[in-house]
């Protein structure tokens, strides 16, 4: 890449936004120099490189667009109003033609815009019609445009596949209306990103409209169906004739992440094809899109590494009164995570932990920890007669009653894995952190359920939960203060 071109500015509106936060990462991991625009700047500062730029600003305040353009060589333009109340359009509209103005003006040679994919000539629903719409009104501008449109994106967190990963996880059966039939090219988010990269070097003149979509044209219940599989899960299904958008938003309001008005106009938008007409994208860019199947494959694997590294203690307060999350889902995941604060040291606060099990017990209930582990046996599993090695010391892949130690960092924190028969996969984490002149004491317990028969089983043990782990943490506490 040329490197004049590289530390150039680049202007990244969306930033905050699935796929502007991503591309910002890309951006800075690749060198660009790059100025981030926020209604909400404080909230992005601390997630940003040192190289990069933050300012106030809003595709509708024409004023703070003119600032943040100056000296700006090519923008990315990312804003859209999928959550958006009311009328949207002519918001949409108005900030699409403050943005091309003030680039304009301020001498910007090139706008990148990411739009949906959807044939011209059909009768598209009012959120695809507006996405278009600002392509055009871009354009009028008279800076060059390079517009995207893109499917369906396959990513980890991205909105079709947390809907589609919703609906397969917590359905026994699931009622499939006309629209999942309907034909799509679902792009994975990191063939999307290599694209929306790549348009900051692709010389000016070859800027137009590309579609872009994955290998395979799938519809959305066939993407539910790769889903399930690579989840060891079977998808049943009931066809009905008809079900409109408006009630399939409502359903889906019950049973996915998703508001109500969002998923109607994702569904308005996916009842039309959304597949690749024009191929002229595999001309333009060297970009070989990936298959569903390794889309869906690398989505679940992104996850596994954000969770391996999202710390719970930086979203729940460690303000020393307990706190739970009950039902709170990261990915398929469910987790209960609470603290309490000590008086006693770190080191002090983690010797009753590393004692877990075994002949200690679990520090409260541990009647029911016992029936837990005579039922486990009954259903075939190692219940809790194996007990553990030694009273007092641990090493990963130590056996505690029907846990097994995952992760181990001394006076800091222990992972364990469950080995007993349940359907899903559940972890037990305990972490202490030195704040003030005392210690926190986090325990998280976190539930990756198979399908609805796991979610069922979690939230029928819920109150049995409240009991256990509170009084667990409670008595952790208590020993910690009895360590000399």
């Amino acid at each position: 890449m040329d490197e004049s071109r590289r530390r150039s500015t680049v202007l990244l509106t969306g930033a905050t936004g699935y796929i502007g936060g991503r591309l910002l990462r890309l951006l800075e991991k690749q060198g660009h120099h790059v100025r981030a625009l926020a209604r909400r700047p404080e909230v992005l500062r601390p997630k940003v490189a040192a190289s990069t730029e933050v300012m106030a600003g809003d595709v509708l305040d024409r004023a703070s667009l003119e600032r943040a353009l100056q000296g700006v060589e090519a923008a990315y333009y990312l804003v859209h109003s999928m959550g958006a109340d009311g009328a949207f359009e002519e918001a949409d509209r108005q900030a699409a033609r403050n943005f091309g103005e003030a680039a304009k003006a301020a001498g910007v040679q090139r706008i990148i815009y990411l739009g949906g994919l959807a044939s011209d000539e059909e009768h598209l629903s009012t959120h695809l019609r507006s996405r278009q719409e600002v392509g055009r009104v871009l354009r009028a501008s008279g800076v060059p445009v390079l517009e995207f449109r893109a499917s369906i994106v396959i990513g980890s967190g991205s909105l079709s596949f947390e809907m589609i990963r919703s609906l397969v996880e917590r359905l026994p059966v699931m009622i499939t209306p006309k629209w999942v039939r309907v034909m799509a090219q679902p792009i994975g988010i990191e063939d999307l990103l290599e694209y929306l990269a790549a348009a900051l070097v692709l010389p000016v003149a070859q800027y137009r409209i590309y579609e872009i979509g994955g290998a395979d044209r799938v519809s959305y219940l066939d993407i539910m169906r790769e889903y399930a599989h690579q989840r060891g899960m079977k998808l049943r299904t009931l066809p009905v004739p008809v079900l409109t958008p408006y009630l399939s938003s409502l359903w889906l309001g019950l049973v996915t992440p998703l508001y109500a008005r969002i998923g109607r106009k994702l569904i308005e938008s996916i009842v039309h094809p959304t597949v690749v007409r024009d191929p002229a994208a595999l001309s333009a860019f060297t970009v070989r899109p990936m298959g569903i199947a390794q889309a869906i494959r690398r989505a679940l694997a992104f996850e596994e590494q954000e969770f391996a590294v999202t710390r719970w203690s930086d979203a729940l307060s460690s303000a020393g009164r307990q706190r739970s999350w009950g039902g709170v889902a990261f990915g398929t995941r469910l987790v209960d995570s609470r603290t309490l604060s000590t008086g006693a040291t770190p080191a002090a606060a983690f010797v009753p932990i590393q004692s877990i099990g075994g002949d200690t017990g679990w520090y409260a209930w541990n009647g029911l920890w016992q029936l837990r582990g005579l039922m486990d046996l009954a259903a075939g599993g190692v219940g809790m007669r194996r007990g553990r090695a030694h009273p007092l010391r641990l090493q990963v892949g130590d056996t505690i009653d029907f846990w097994r130690v995952e992760a181990l960092e001394p006076d800091r924190r222990l992972r364990l894995i469950a080995e007993m028969k349940v359907p899903g996969q559940a972890w037990l984490e305990f972490e202490v952190t030195a704040e003030g002149g005392g210690t926190v004491i986090r325990q998280t317990a976190i539930f990756d359920p198979a399908g609805w028969l796991g979610r069922a089983y979690w939230y029928a043990l819920f109150p049995v939960h409240q009991l256990v782990f509170a009084g667990m943490l409670r008595g952790i506490a208590r020993a910690a203060l009895s360590v000399e």
